[in-house]
């Protein structure tokens, strides 16, 4: 593109003289020496003092999925320092471009270069990048002051120290205006609060290049004014603001604006004014309406081709240098372990709905088994009876539905906060097993209560405390299983409403092929494979076994159906369980690796 210029025409200057009397707290709002430094240190023709932003030349990209081209093929260069916006109508590919410019989502054809460095499909963490998704990236739960810790503590290098690292969130909410609002939960601050708060995590880390999608969708207009005021501040510290919108308002307080047609062609790119002038238009609305309403795509791409007013392509001089992974060292996976272990515990005890669902399920589980059953079920009243069989196998049954009732609700949820966390440097093994880790002693926790309640109330015979110890291992380790099951459906799933429908289907088939409805040597062969990959199954034979319920096979003809069931040890069971928790957290590990590489999609 052509190099950066300024709107020196009378009508924007005006504008920006009233904005900036109507909204005296962001006037006030500057980066004070110490913290610009966040910026960089580079110098060019900006500013003595000011950080230069990073440059981005778009090579002949264009991008494909399947058989539909939904971003043609074009060139781009935006100058350090600038802000630009993307701007268009519903699928023109704003958001499919800013992506590619990102560096998140590779091309199809063409290539991306950020200062001259070509960004491969797989490039590695660049904290001179920041890139803002439409949804927040943050959680919502904890204070502030507390959620841009973690936030700094996992992003910034390795060896940073806590004070320093404290100092810099400190400085981030300063300058954003946030201060006030430290001790405030996410989800409580205002719209225009919580998406300052989402680019204060990407300040963190001092980046050049600053990406946005859709910043301001969904806010009012005096909101959404304070948040291109913002974004115009960070461009004249020297830093590359790339954004895209459908506001007309946003456009005017950018340097360029860059208009797609539909299907991804480029029909202008220039100033503001160029645009009007261009279009023959006095409201930048109306240009959406010819580009929707006159000529075709194709033909408005002709068009601004053969104008004149194309801007510059990136330079044949310009040689690109092969991509290059970032030199900063990153915090390490253990770190991000106990960081994010620390973190979800933070959460868990902070979201009210996921208490409830910790707390409330295993209360009425527990209430309901101990209504079900009488006192004394394993003392068999006829030799129809079946309840020493029914109280395990429901026994097993608890310790499954715990299990996947805490996974599903862990990483669908905070999707968009894990995508940008991954592309920032975090390892997806540390953050599935840190879930695990977080959730494991509550599992526990309530599967000591389950028994210990079962046991008062007459509902499991007197043992001794070896074979208690085998019950609750048993139990917890199903659980565990049961957990990355739900951790792997969640990771799977794009929303709550779908994780919600995973759980009966989940369920139905540990208790239809479990092995106490029918007994497994009276299933069909395809049901007796099934059951093999069930832990309920193998959890309830364990449980059996530790209760000697082998003996009611032999003295009660209603038990005699389970044959075998209950013969033999519990290791092979214990084995199965503890294999299935192995599987399913590597499997987890293995999705959430594949929804957060650049191109995945964003369902």
């Amino acid at each position: 593109m052509r190099p950066r210029r300024r709107r020196t025409d009378d009508q924007g200057m005006t504008k920006r003289v009233q904005e900036s009397q109507r909204s005296p707290v962001m006037t006030e709002w500057t980066f004070e020496s110490p913290t610009d430094e966040r910026f960089g240190t580079c110098t060019s023709d900006h500013a003595p003092g000011v950080p230069d932003g990073g440059r981005v030349d778009a090579v002949d990209v264009s991008r494909r999925v399947g058989a539909r081209q939904i971003l043609q093929e074009l060139s781009l260069s935006i100058e350090p320092g600038e802000l630009v916006a993307i701007a268009g109508g519903s699928g023109a590919g704003k958001s499919t471009l800013l992506e590619i410019l990102a560096g998140l989502r590779p091309p199809s054809a063409g290539e991306v270069r950020h200062d001259g460095v070509v960004r491969g499909a797989r490039a590695g963490a660049d904290s001179r990048i920041g890139y803002v998704p439409q949804e927040d990236i943050i959680h919502l739960e904890m204070p502030l002051r507390r959620t841009l810790r973690y936030a700094a503590r996992l992003r910034l290098p390795a060896g940073t120290s806590a004070a320093e690292a404290d100092r810099i969130v400190e400085e981030t909410m300063h300058d954003l205006d946030l201060a006030d609002r430290a001790e405030v939960p996410v989800r409580a601050l205002s719209g225009g609060q919580r998406k300052r708060a989402s680019i204060a995590v990407e300040l963190l880390t001092r980046p050049h290049l600053f990406f946005l999608d859709e910043p301001t969708s969904g806010l009012d207009p005096a909101t959404a004014a304070d948040v291109m005021r913002l974004l115009r501040r960070l461009s004249r510290r020297g830093v590359t603001v790339v954004l895209t919108t459908h506001e007309p308002a946003g456009i005017d307080r950018c340097d360029r604006v860059v208009f797609l047609a539909r299907d991804g062609h480029l029909a202008f790119t220039g100033s503001p004014t160029e645009a009007r002038r261009y279009f023959g238009v006095q409201d930048l609305a109306e240009v959406y309406d010819r580009l929707a309403r006159e000529h075709t795509p194709q033909i408005w791409a002709k068009r601004f081709a053969d104008s004149g007013e194309k801007s510059k392509a990136p330079g044949s001089a310009l040689l690109p240098n092969p991509a290059t992974r970032s030199d900063v060292k990153r915090t390490g996976t253990v770190r991000q372990w106990w960081l994010l272990t620390r973190r979800n515990v933070d959460v868990l005890l902070r979201n009210r709905l996921t208490l409830a669902v910790l707390l409330g399920s295993p209360v009425l589980v527990t209430a309901m088994m101990a209504t079900l059953f009488k006192r004394g079920a394993f003392d068999p009243r006829s030799e129809a009876d079946l309840g020493p069989a029914q109280i395990v196998f429901w026994i097993a049954f608890a310790g499954f539905f715990f299990g996947l009732t805490y996974g599903l609700l862990q990483i669908v949820g905070e999707m968009a906060v894990f995508r940008r966390e991954r592309l920032a440097g975090l390892s997806v093994g540390a953050y599935v097993t840190s879930k695990v880790t977080a959730l494991l002693p509550v599992l526990a926790g309530v599967s000591a209560v389950l028994l210990g309640v079962l046991r008062a109330l007459g509902r499991l015979p007197a043992v001794g405390w070896d074979t208690s110890a085998f019950l609750f291992v048993t139990i917890v380790i199903e659980a565990t299983s049961a957990l990355a099951l739900g951790l792997l459906a969640s990771a799977a799933v794009s929303n709550a409403a779908q994780a919600a429908l995973a759980l009966p289907m989940l369920c139905f088939p540990q208790v239809l092929f479990g092995g106490a409805i029918v007994p497994v040597d009276e299933m069909a062969f395809p049901g007796r494979l099934m059951s093999l990959g069930l832990a309920n199954r193998h959890a309830f034979e364990a449980l059996g076994r530790d209760l000697d319920l082998d003996r009611y096979t032999a003295t009660l003809p209603a038990m005699s159906a389970y044959g075998d069931t209950f013969h033999g040890g519990t290791g092979a069971s214990l084995f199965a369980l503890a294999s299935f928790a192995v599987v399913l957290v590597l499997a987890t590990v293995w999705v959430l690796d594949r929804r957060s590489r650049p191109g995945a999609s964003r369902r």
